[in-house]
């Protein structure tokens, strides 16, 4: 007799596991949490992941694994490489509605630092995303859009500057976080434009931020 067909995929199992976490945090999820998100019974996540560090690493492992296709999917999106580099750096941005949510999100950054399998994914992840940068920046180069400059250190700063940033917004808490994230970026990026008038990133009340 073949067994059952599987009603629900992992990766939807996965995708409901992210919510929770985004709502009460990876140290609170429970697997009956994500059970009951996604309408299943808690014993089915036991068979499927094995534990709730299980389900978590999967998590982490399916992010990992999807980087390339996010780039990919952004650049698809944006003609302009610059754009796809603004897009792909606000992208965590996008997913941050509240302070709270992103804290929850960065609560898993514990994991990533702490335990040596989380890490080898964090790692992986992290290559690839500087390595995405990176290639969104030569793209610009050869288009005339940015001027000749050491890409792979302006992608690390890229990298740098978006994750500061967020964290930035969710302390001050001023307008939306794309918003301010994107502004940073901008500013970053200014003196590498070629062919544009430089834009410096003013926004309403970040003098107050700014300053000492």
């Amino acid at each position: 007799m073949s067994p059952r067909p599987r009603t629900v995929s992992d990766d939807d199992i996965l995708m409901a596991a992210a919510l929770v976490i985004h709502r009460i945090g990876p140290a609170n999820v429970t697997l009956a949490d994500v059970a009951k998100e996604i309408g299943l019974s808690p014993a089915t996540l036991v068979q499927r992941f094995g534990s709730k560090r299980g389900l978590l690493l999967a998590l982490a492992k399916m992010g990992a694994d999807g980087t390339d296709a996010c780039f990919a999917a952004v650049r698809a999106d944006n003609p302009r490489p610059l754009d796809a580099l603004v897009a792909a750096a606000t992208h965590m941005a996008r997913m941050a509605t509240t302070p709270e949510e992103l804290a929850n999100g960065l609560a898993f950054l514990q994991l990533d630092l702490s335990d040596k399998d989380f890490h080898a994914l964090a790692l992986k992840s992290g290559l690839e995303v500087f390595a995405g940068y990176e290639k969104l920046l030569d793209e610009a180069i050869a288009e005339g859009s940015l001027v000749p400059c050491d890409t792979a250190a302006l992608a690390r700063a890229v990298g740098a500057l978006a994750g500061g940033s967020l964290i930035g917004w969710a302390i001050y808490r001023e307008g939306n976080a794309e918003k301010w994230v994107r502004g940073d970026l901008e500013m970053l990026l200014a003196p590498y434009r070629r062919g544009k008038k430089k834009r410096a990133a003013t926004r309403r009340g970040r003098g107050r931020a700014t300053r000492s």
